[in-house]
C-alpha cells in the first residue's frame, strides 16, 4: 500500500467516481424537507425515507405549518414507511416546537452554526449526525456530518482515529481538511466542501465500498487501501 493519501486527494478520487450520481440534498434541497429527511433516515434506508416523503408531499404536509396541524395519528400514518413511525412522529413534533420557539423555521436556521447545533442537540430525538446534516444541508452553514460510512472508508485505508467516537472523527477530518484546503487554495467554501464530501462518502460506501462485499476492483483508492476482508469498525453514530 502506498503512503496515506491526503483527504483532498481522497475527495478528488471520490468525485471522479461518483460525481455523476444523484444526491438527495445536493446542491441545495428545500430546507424543511432536509430537516424532515434527516430525522426520518435515523435507523433506516433512504429508500424508505423517500416513500415517507412522497406520502407527506402528497398530503401537502412538507410545510411546517401544515405538518404542525396534523393529528398525531395522521403524522404517524404518513411517516410509517420510514419505520419506528411513532417515535419519528414525536421527533418531528419536537423539531416543529423548536422552530416555533424561534419564530419559524427560517429564523431557526439563521442562528449562528455552533449555537444552532447546540439547540438541535438539546431537542429530543436529534443526535449529532442529524444536527450536523441540518446545519449543513438545511441551514447551509459549515458542518461536517460523520457516519458509519465515514469510519468504514477511512479505517479501510488505515487512517483516522482508532476509536468510533463521533467527535473525535469529526475533529480529525476538520483539522486536516482545513489545513489542506488553505494550502491548496481549494476553490470550494468550507460548507460546500463538507456537504459534498459527506455525500460522496455515502455514495462510495453504498455503491463500491460495501460492508460485506466491497467492489474493490472498481475503486480508484484500492492501491491506497489496507482492507483485506476483515471488518472495519462501524460507527453507531446515526441519531
Amino acid at each position: 500500500m502506498s503512503a496515506a493519501p491526503s483527504l483532498l486527494g481522497v475527495y478528488a478520487a471520490l468525485d471522479r467516481m461518483h460525481a455523476r450520481r444523484g444526491w438527495h440534498w445536493w446542491p441545495d434541497a428545500d430546507p424543511f424537507e432536509v430537516c424532515v429527511g434527516a430525522i426520518l433516515v435515523q435507523n433506516t434506508m433512504w429508500t424508505n425515507v423517500e416513500r415517507a416523503l412522497d406520502r407527506l408531499r402528497g398530503a401537502n404536509a412538507l410545510d411546517p405549518r401544515v405538518m404542525a396541524a396534523l393529528s398525531g395519528e395522521e403524522l404517524e400514518d404518513l411517516v410509517r414507511p420510514s419505520g419506528q413511525y411513532r417515535q419519528k412522529a414525536k421527533k418531528l413534533r419536537a423539531f416543529l416546537d423548536l422552530a416555533e420557539s424561534h419564530g419559524g423555521l427560517e429564523l431557526l436556521l439563521s442562528v449562528e452554526p455552533a449555537a444552532l447545533r447546540e439547540r438541535l442537540l438539546a431537542t429530543w430525538g436529534i443526535g449529532r449526525e442529524t444536527a450536523d446534516c441540518i446545519v449543513c444541508y438545511a441551514a447551509r452553514q459549515p458542518a461536517l456530518a460523520i457516519d458509519a460510512y465515514t469510519i468504514r472508508l477511512f479505517s479501510r485505508m488505515g487512517i483516522g482515529p482508532r476509536s468510533i467516537d463521533y467527535e473525535e472523527w469529526q475533529a480529525w477530518m476538520l483539522e486536516i481538511l482545513e489545513r489542506e484546503r488553505l494550502q491548496a487554495a481549494h476553490p470550494e467554501s468550507p460548507r460546500d466542501l463538507y456537504a459534498r464530501y459527506h455525500a460522496l462518502v455515502v455514495m462510495h460506501c453504498k455503491h463500491l465500498c460495501q460492508k460485506r462485499a466491497p467492489r474493490c476492483g472498481e475503486c480508484e483508492l484500492r492501491d491506497r487501501c489496507s482492507f483485506s476482508g476483515s471488518e472495519a469498525p462501524e460507527a453507531q453514530a446515526r441519531g
